[in-house]
């Protein structure tokens, strides 16, 4: 039996990467996953990839910079499983314009804002009712090492990660009466672009020359475990902590 079995969970950004992994992993650890991202060919495939798990997965188009299709998600996964115990929100956007600080505009730094921490709070606040009714929750969101000790580039993306940290504790100290645990997690995982870019292929080599473990953390084999443990019930005095998932790159505590 799986560590998840007959939890729900509702995954935000499941079509690719970190997200698609952890997905795939909460099903297989037998939970009911309702899986959300903007492309719907990609959640196919994953919803197909997970037939003949213990769990099932419903697959959603979602715009996180939309309020009304994050009220369709919660909406939808109530309907199909009748309770919400787990959020991931591992959906974050703004990454198609890296800057430096001095390049930052608003409207960049508010891109990244709307598909991070703002899309993160107001999920974490639709879902609250569900999860206080049950007194049971598990609230996974993910940061970034960026807004820890700062990379050249991603100023706007490093800021929104730095306040979903903030907001994560915020969560601990107002929610955990209702049993209800807030953690995060900062991956450093190869993403599915990294081979088509320049960009990425730097990012990569550079990984590479100072990862302590010599490799670059893949979504499914390295990141899910930790991330369905952060989901289950043996992670129930866990509450709060920034967890990095990177081969030692970053040093949290």
């Amino acid at each position: 039996m799986g560590i998840l079995k007959g939890r729900t969970a509702l995954v935000v950004g499941a079509s690719s990467g970190v997200g698609y992994g952890c997905a795939l992993r909460l099903a297989e650890e037998g939970a009911n996953v309702l899986a959300c991202a903007r492309r719907l060919d990609r959640l196919e495939k994953l919803t197909k990839e997970a037939e003949g798990m213990d769990g099932k997965i419903v697959p959603m188009t979602c715009d996180i910079s939309k309020e009304e299709d994050l009220d369709k998600v919660v909406e939808r996964t109530i309907k199909e499983f009748g309770k919400v115990e787990i959020l991931a929100c591992i959906a974050q956007g703004g990454m198609e314009h890296p800057t430096n600080l001095i390049d930052t505009t608003t409207e960049l730094a508010l891109e990244s804002y709307n598909t991070g921490p703002l899309y993160t709070m107001l999920l974490m606040q639709k879902c609250f009712p569900y999860m206080k009714e049950q007194h049971y929750g598990r609230i996974i969101t993910c940061a970034s090492g960026s807004a820890v000790s700062g990379t050249p580039g991603f100023a706007g993306y490093a800021m929104a990660k730095g306040a979903v940290m903030s907001l994560t504790r915020f969560a601990v100290k107002e929610w955990g009466k209702y049993g209800i645990t807030t953690n995060c997690f900062l991956p450093v995982i190869k993403a599915d672009n990294f081979d088509s870019s320049p960009q990425g292929m730097a990012a990569m080599e550079q990984v590479m020359k100072i990862s302590p473990v010599g490799y670059f953390g893949d979504p499914y084999k390295d990141a899910s475990p930790i991330v369905a443990f952060m989901a289950s019930e043996g992670s129930h005095y866990m509450n709060g902590q920034m967890i990095g998932i990177c081969g030692g790159i970053q040093i949290l505590a």
